[in-house]
């Protein structure tokens, strides 16, 4: 019965290693996740708001702030939870949604940016183009394939891991339900599903790094040869490339982790990949309403009015 048991329920034990530390835990997550919520809700209401931001890259950036606002609440609550009142119970079937919704919205994060790159790219060197370039039937052609890329992947990845037998052991040594952090608690073959989560870093992730970089290669080649005229177009790119290159190093620091995952103390492993689902949620809004000169100014004038309007109220 022991082992009919483990087939059906886990046990979420990330930071088991900190013991009584593991309740302080709460705080600054809790910190961080009123922050991202507040800043994301901020920087959604603004470009909604205002009808000059409704062209294709503040569209772009409107679409990745619901994913970051969206992403944290499948698993951040319940890590709280776990901290504050030691909850850490999981079915199967709710560990495998979990794991669908937080890796399928995690691979849309670099998808995003790819889209946001291309976007970019049409903006820069080709300006005469671009409204017909970024037309909705065009960008829906660019668009789809990518879209059904991510759900096929992570739909196969989640079935995978859902038809492995799980014989004993049930405790998952993380906060969330992690593919690699799942797949190791499985008493059969493993070799399929490491593949699988293997191709899926290289056709997500990777791929969209690799064709976000060759983008940004022709842009800056571009912008150098075209003189001063483009500088301003050189700064725009220079904030997503920040965005970017933060975003990747630590979604390629999470995946590696499991392959040198003997050498990481559990811990540190848990933490990398906690922050690179949760990082960009709290990341991005500092830096696309700091350095999006239009966000910034709008922003400003949100915060000033609402000021204005409670010391009148006063």
């Amino acid at each position: 019965m022991a082992n009919v048991s483990s087939h059906k329920h886990f046990i979420l034990d990330g930071f088991n290693e900190l013991g009584a530390l593991r309740t302080v835990l709460f705080v600054p997550f809790f910190f961080l996740f009123v922050l991202s919520v507040l800043a994301n809700s901020l920087l959604l209401f603004v470009i909604v708001k205002q009808r000059s931001l409704h062209s294709p890259m503040y569209i772009l950036i409107a679409i990745i702030t619901c994913v970051d606002v969206s992403l944290p609440l499948f698993f951040i609550p319940g890590m709280l939870l776990s901290f504050l009142f030691d909850w850490r119970g999981i079915s199967l079937i709710g560990c495998l949604a979990q794991m669908n919704f937080i890796h399928l919205l995690g691979a849309f994060q670099s998808t995003l940016l790819l889209l946001m790159a291309v976007d970019r790219y049409f903006a820069i060197c080709r300006p005469l183009h671009y409204k017909e370039l970024m037309a909705l039937p065009r960008f829906l052609k660019f668009t789809v394939p990518l879209i059904i890329r991510n759900v096929f992947l992570v739909l196969l990845v989640v079935i995978l891991a859902g038809r492995l037998p799980f014989c004993g052991v049930n405790v998952i040594n993380h906060c969330f339900c992690e593919h690699m952090a799942l797949v190791e608690l499985a008493c059969g073959s493993t070799g399929v599903n490491n593949l699988v989560g293997l191709l899926s870093v290289f056709l997500i992730p990777i791929s969209d790094f690799i064709m976000i970089t060759a983008s940004y290669i022709i842009i800056f080649t571009s912008v150098l040869s075209s003189g001063k005229s483009s500088v301003k177009a050189l700064h725009t790119c220079v904030t997503h490339i920040v965005v970017m290159a933060v975003t990747m190093i630590i979604i390629l620091t999470a995946f590696l982790s499991y392959r040198i995952g003997n050498h990481l103390p559990a811990p540190i492993r848990v933490f990398i990949s906690i922050m690179y689902l949760f990082f960009p949620s709290c990341f991005n809004p500092i830096i696309y309403g700091i350095r999006t000169t239009e966000i910034r100014g709008h922003i400003l004038k949100t915060l000033m009015c609402r000021h204005f309007v409670q010391t009148l109220n006063h």
